[in-house]
């Protein structure tokens, strides 16, 4: 076995594998689960969540003219001046990086 053309095979393998894993990688959103804790952990900064739903799936939203993958969910806390009843918020998060894009009270 020639090692020149070893050494040729291997670094011709290793460049694909990494293209490929390059590829992949920057199509990858970040779990809906994980974009909904973040955003019960930023409105528990001002009052308790009582209750959240996120929709499980990315969708196209335009925002200033810039297109995202977004989900979209929401989020009742209690508030701090009503007593009986809660908020209801509705938030839309960019699915690539789990930022919170919007919040719309109810």
């Amino acid at each position: 076995m020639n090692w020149k053309s070893f050494l040729l095979g291997a670094a011709a393998g290793a460049a694909g594998a990494y293209a490929v894993n390059t590829a992949i990688g920057h199509n990858r959103d970040v779990p809906a689960q994980k974009v909904l804790n973040h955003t019960k952990d930023q409105f528990k900064l001002s009052g308790p969540v009582n209750g959240s739903w996120i929709h499980m799936e990315s969708m196209p939203y335009d925002k200033n003219g810039i297109h995202y993958r977004v989900y979209k969910g929401g989020i009742t806390r209690i508030s701090p001046n009503l007593e009986s009843s809660g908020e209801q918020y509705e938030f839309v998060a960019d699915a690539t990086t789990g930022t919170i894009l919007d919040v719309h009270r109810l």
